[in-house]
């Protein structure tokens, strides 16, 4: 019993430091921001007398906040239907055993090892008007390729859209890659014995054993195009006519360059919602799955 309690002992003053932070750096701050979001703390002068919603409803009218929510919307489902489409195809191909593989694999790999802070500057070249792609065009004749990329308004979220899903098609590619060499053998070759083609036992073998993997990557490429903002910041900024202009930016600029921490505070805690919405039905799935029937 003396063991057992020391040992429990030890274990908790392990852990009390980790808790104590997490605690203080993470949900105290969390609760800091809610309630400065409820205040009056518009100007460089700490006002923390209650507003009430007054700084959520301020935003909810704002022309600027309404285009950063549509942006976010497009973003989030063309970024995780291209990632995840793009990072499939890759893995099927790669669990061909082609030669090289491993080259590949790197090659593939090799955007994630990057920030998203080079990577907005890379696109921004690469994708200027004068420069980059459309230079390349001009030269081999394909001229009527060329296109104003994150200068024109009705397209340049799409532009964004491309670098994101350039760095991140590979970690999508490895998690799905790894799903597929999980398979057993034995069930495709089963599928292949009752008459299946190939197409067959992709659509109604791999596919669904897959299903765990494609939620686990909707997961972590949906709260990243959620509380983007470093891709963004590099690559366009807000963008013409707030094109591209994303709640991270926007919370930026309006606390740290506008001092309107109050409204800065409110995007965040807004921001903060949307990520959960997308991660607490995730997390309460897979305790019910873990903790079985």
């Amino acid at each position: 019993m003396l063991r057992i309690s020391l040992d429990r002992l030890i274990a908790i003053a392990l852990l009390l430091p980790s808790l104590v932070a997490v605690g203080i750096f993470v949900y105290g701050f969390i609760g800091w921001t809610a309630y400065v979001s409820l205040s009056n703390w518009n100007t460089f002068v700490p006002d923390l007398s209650f507003a009430g919603l007054t700084n959520y409803l301020a935003l909810m009218r704002s022309f600027r906040f309404q285009a950063d929510l549509r942006n976010t919307l497009i973003f989030t489902f063309t970024f995780l239907a291209a990632s995840l489409g793009i990072g499939l195809l890759l893995a099927v191909l790669l669990d061909q055993r082609v030669r090289g593989e491993a080259v590949f694999r790197n090659i593939f790999l090799f955007p994630m090892a990057i920030s998203f802070i080079v990577t907005g500057v890379t696109w921004q070249w690469l994708l200027n008007p004068s420069t980059g792609v459309n230079l390349l065009f001009d030269q081999v004749g394909l001229g009527f390729l060329k296109s104003r990329w994150y200068t024109d308004p009705s397209i340049a979220i799409f532009s964004v859209v491309l670098a994101a899903v350039w760095q991140m098609s590979g970690f999508t590619m490895a998690m799905y890659l790894a799903g597929l060499r999980g398979v057993p053998d034995e069930l495709l070759e089963a599928a292949r014995v009752d008459g299946a083609t190939e197409w067959q036992v992709y659509r109604y073998v791999i596919l669904p054993l897959l299903h765990p993997v494609t939620l686990s990557a909707v997961i972590v490429l949906g709260h990243i195009s959620l509380k983007i903002f470093d891709l963004v910041y590099a690559m366009t900024g807000s963008g013409p006519a707030f094109s591209t202009d994303v709640p991270g930016v926007f919370m930026f600029e309006t606390t740290f360059r506008g001092n309107r921490f109050a409204e800065g505070a409110a995007i965040s805690m807004i921001m903060l919602l949307l990520v959960a919405i997308l991660i607490v039905p995730y997390l309460w799935y897979t305790m019910r799955t873990e903790a079985g029937p």
